[in-house]
């Protein structure tokens, strides 16, 4: 199980993107899944902004996430299945998707040549317990959003992860526990 930080930022990213194409297609609970986008969006920003961006020239890619989080605001308000909703969902998207493509194309290989492998290995660290208190912080307190199971599911090795849905999530987590 890679616990660099290139590897979980980039993960999260397929996971966003996950979220983004349920939404577009309108398939599962809409509102559930624009929680756990707000969740892991947040959640991810906050990590990434304590524990990764300090260390390296990021005013640009922080500058992103405030942008993202007020677009952010606009879907949560917005009811499924309007024009506002739909407005609101392909603005965030184009957001999103041009701040992956710089954090992916020029922050986060910067750092990978700036950074040994330990010193990932420690970011990845901080990463992901930064981005765990904010999941806990933000989730619902009764039943984990899929995010949050996502994240359990990485901390116990559970492979094929990022292809499961929710339910199937929650039960490779209880079988690991067994």
């Amino acid at each position: 199980m890679a616990t660099d930080v290139i590897t979980l930022i980039t993960q999260d990213h397929r996971v966003v993107e996950g979220i983004f194409d349920k939404l577009k297609k309108g398939q599962g609970d809409q509102r559930a899944l624009v929680h756990e986008l707000h969740a892991l969006l947040i959640a991810h920003a906050r990590a990434e902004e304590d524990r990764v961006y300090p260390g390296i020239d990021a005013h640009h890619s922080v500058e992103e996430h405030k942008e993202a989080e007020v677009l952010l605001d606009s879907l949560v308000r917005a009811q499924p299945g309007t024009a506002e909703f739909a407005k609101a969902l392909d603005d965030l998207i184009e957001s999103i998707n041009h701040h992956v493509e710089e954090e992916e194309t020029k922050l986060l290989p910067s750092l990978k040549k700036s950074a040994d492998a330990k010193e990932l290995e420690r970011l990845g660290k901080a990463f992901q317990q930064r981005r765990a208190e904010e999941l806990a912080a933000l989730g619902s307190p009764t039943e984990p959003t899929k995010a949050e199971l996502y994240e359990q599911a990485q901390q116990a090795g559970i492979s094929g992860r990022s292809q499961m849905d929710k339910e199937e999530l929650a039960q490779a987590i209880q079988e690991g526990k067994s």
